[in-house]
């Protein structure tokens, strides 16, 4: 079996800036909850999915992750928590692959295809992202010999000092989903109506 890059998908963010009645991850959408339905359209990639996720919401992705695949962060440990850390904890998950797609969980319109052009990508740069009309995107795609840099990860900076330091490949969508996240209760609505077909994305939105 071919050895592929894995989707880390990332829900462990407390969602400070979204101002719902619950964490925006769980909000329905679309007849799923937002997690679910990114985590559906990671799966449908046919990549290994992994997935990083606070302890609060495990049971949004019961029996779509195997527990072997999930790091759960706890309340105690959430507090030192970053975007770094979790990119790290997911990729020793499947420290084996050939690479890592680092998609947020709060990006439920990215299409399965989008995650396999980036992946695709990886063959060319050890870093590629997915772009829409010249906007950058998510997911981030990091090529298997970044594993030791990407170990090191901390703190809120992420990636953002590789993608300065490595030639970097702009994969350009089809796909407004991969500039667009859900922050608002706007956004939440816009991804209604997208879902919905009564409506196109703004980019505006995004």
């Amino acid at each position: 079996m071919k050895n592929e890059p894995a989707v880390v998908v990332l829900a462990a963010g407390a969602g400070s800036r979204y101002h719902g009645t619950r964490h925006k991850l769980s909000e329905k959408l679309g007849g799923d909850t937002v997690l679910v339905r990114t985590l559906r359209n990671a799966i449908a990639s046919e990549m290994p999915v992994v997935l990083v996720i606070s302890e609060g919401l495990v049971a949004e992705a019961r029996g779509l992750v195997a527990p072997a695949d999930m790091v759960v962060v706890d309340a105690r440990s959430q507090a030192g928590w970053g975007m770094g850390d979790s990119i790290a904890a997911g990729v020793s998950i499947h420290s084996s692959a050939s690479g890592w797609l680092v998609l947020p969980g709060d990006m439920p319109l990215v299409r399965p295809q989008s995650l396999r052009a980036v992946a695709a990508a990886l063959d060319q740069q050890p870093i590629a992202f997915a772009q829409y009309r010249g906007r950058r995107g998510s997911p981030v795609g990091f090529a298997a010999e970044l594993f030791s840099e990407l170990m090191m990860l901390k703190g809120d900076e992420g990636a953002r000092r590789l993608l300065a330091r490595y030639p970097t490949a702009a994969v350009e969508l089809d796909d407004p989903g991969v500039v667009f996240d859900i922050d608002t209760i706007d956004d939440l609505a816009v991804a209604q109506r997208r879902i919905d077909g009564s409506s196109s994305l703004r980019p505006e939105s995004a």
